[in-house]
């Protein structure tokens, strides 16, 4: 019987299982095999737009939901038409996937068969699902050229960009009149893709809201315009069937946190948060994150300092610094740098295209030329007198040219970074301490010098506190994710507080 038939019900069974029961209009009654629970799933498998994403909290039932959608269409008359491939990033991944599709599939469908050699899923009526690994962009030239109705991404976040997601795009066709397209996802808020997949369905969507806005005003990197897409909020609280069958689980996951940031990411969904990111625990929006002040008012014996990443196809990051001598200024009623050695990040200036993690390709002298042009507006050309920048921007890509030599003919001079063993996990570390000392005791006190950010640094906000640790050392972030802004303040905090002297290439 069709769970799309005249009413179904929640019961409990003799079993004691919470079980969807199905009725014609007959009366006549069938226990469902599996149906869609009311909210998130339901939302998910009837989303009407090319592009969805089920994302939210842990235990909604997101991966259950994202086989159905396929499987929803089978039997439907497309046939050979409805070829589908679901992703992860690593085949081993993969396992919870399949174990749970060896679950159902068999029970819902008669006939179905699991190959296990192909890893794929053959119908009766002729549809395919195939379960693939896409580690890498150029994975996408495995399937260049193929047609997939439908295509499936687990755990949006653990890649650390978009770029192989929206170029299988291409791959999302079918010359069937009539065929439905679909492109679905589902992941939690964490992972090295934060940031790429927050800026795409623009997370988070409003507490307690289900369905998102759909968004139909963005264009891709030609200007097109692109099919609308939603992003599907799911809560734990939602997935009846587990809370019945296990009513501890939520308890054992606030149990499991490891500190409060971890917590709300996993019970509350907060893409604000991500969990196991490198400062989520030492970061407070409300006491780092401070008013910014027209830069021409800082005091003149508080030292300027400038710190650069470089990047062309990536973006470039460029940091502005102000640290205290040790005596306060008060401004709108809040005192800046009550501590010698108090730290602000004052301004920014980051090369991107508009796209999480893409850069500009600007040529180096004219970010040189940009850097001046921002200093002298502020108010503070010729009040920095030191600047740090990644080694690499000295290396001679040409003849007697490197990075460093274009932006040195501008009149902006660089000293290269600290980049001996060690030093990018201790600079790392310089951040969370200097992060944490900017708390104050419970007795409202700070005894060591602190970092502060003005709000008007988007790009540093944008990224930098939700950093995640790499997975294979835990004391370093994941070099895929977009990290240029953290990697210039890296350099930042282990230069030496003497006056460091100017273009030594």
């Amino acid at each position: 019987m069709s769970i799309a038939a005249e009413q179904t019900q929640w019961r409990v069974n003799k079993d004691r299982e919470l079980v969807c029961v199905v009725s014609d209009s007959y009366g006549r009654e069938e226990t469902a095999t599996w149906a869609p629970q009311p909210g998130s799933q339901e939302a998910f498998l009837t989303c009407p737009y090319p592009e969805a994403l089920y994302e939210g909290t842990r235990g909604p039932g997101k991966t259950d939901a994202l086989l159905m959608d396929f499987a929803q269409e089978i039997g439907k008359g497309w046939g050979r038409e409805w070829r589908g491939v679901l992703f992860r990033r690593t085949f081993p991944e993969l396992g919870d996937v399949i174990e749970k599709s060896e679950r159902w599939f068999p029970k819902i469908f008669k006939g179905a068969t699991y190959n296990k050699a192909d890893h794929s899923w053959h119908f009766e009526s002729g549809e395919t699902l195939l379960f693939r690994h896409f580690l890498k962009e150029k994975d996408y030239w495995k399937y260049h050229g193929h047609a997939y109705p439908w295509i499936g991404w687990e755990e949006l976040t653990t890649w650390p960009d978009l770029t192989g997601y929206l170029k299988m795009f291409s791959c999302n066709r079918s010359t069937k009149v009539g065929m439905p397209l679909r492109v679905r996802a589902t992941t939690n808020p964490y992972g090295v893709g934060h940031n790429c997949v927050k800026a795409r369905f623009r997370l988070p969507l409003n507490d307690g809201e289900i369905i998102g806005p759909v968004i139909r005003d963005s264009r891709d990197r030609e200007g097109n315009l692109e099919p609308p897409r939603v992003a599907i909020r799911g809560y734990l609280v939602e997935n009846r069937i587990l809370l019945h069958a296990d009513p501890g689980y939520i308890q054992r996951i606030r149990a499991a946190a490891r500190n409060h940031a971890e917590l709300r990411a996993w019970i509350y969904g907060d893409w604000n948060i991500v969990a196991g990111g490198m400062f989520d625990d030492v970061w407070n929006d409300a006491v780092h994150r401070v008013p910014a002040i027209p830069l021409h008012l800082i005091p003149w014996r508080w030292r300027i300092s400038r710190s650069y990443d470089h990047g062309s196809s990536k973006p470039f990051s460029v940091g502005w610094w102000a640290t205290s001598n040790g005596e306060p200024f008060e401004y709108n009623g809040r005192l800046y740098g009550i501590l010698a050695g108090d730290k602000y990040r004052i301004a920014d200036w980051y090369g991107w295209n508009g796209n999480p993690n893409e850069g500009v390709k600007m040529a180096s002298g004219s970010i040189a030329q940009g850097i001046r042009d921002r200093e002298a507006d502020w108010g503070i050309a010729g009040r920095v007198k030191e600047s740090v920048a990644d080694g690499s921007i000295f290396d001679e890509h040409e003849p007697k040219k490197s990075v460093a030599g274009e932006m040195q003919k501008v009149g902006v001079l660089w000293d290269k970074a600290d980049k001996g063993q060690g030093s990018r996990k201790q600079g790392w570390e310089q951040i969370r301490t200097l992060l944490k000392n900017a708390l104050p005791s419970y007795a409202g006190i700070r005894e060591n010098k602190g970092l502060f950010i003005f709000d008007t640094c988007t790009h540093w906000l944008r990224t930098v506190p939700m950093l995640p640790r790499s997975d294979k050392d835990p004391d370093d972030v994941d070099t895929e994710a977009e990290d240029h802004a953290g990697d210039e303040t890296r350099y930042e905090v282990r230069k030496k507080n003497t006056q460091i002297s100017q273009g030594k290439f």
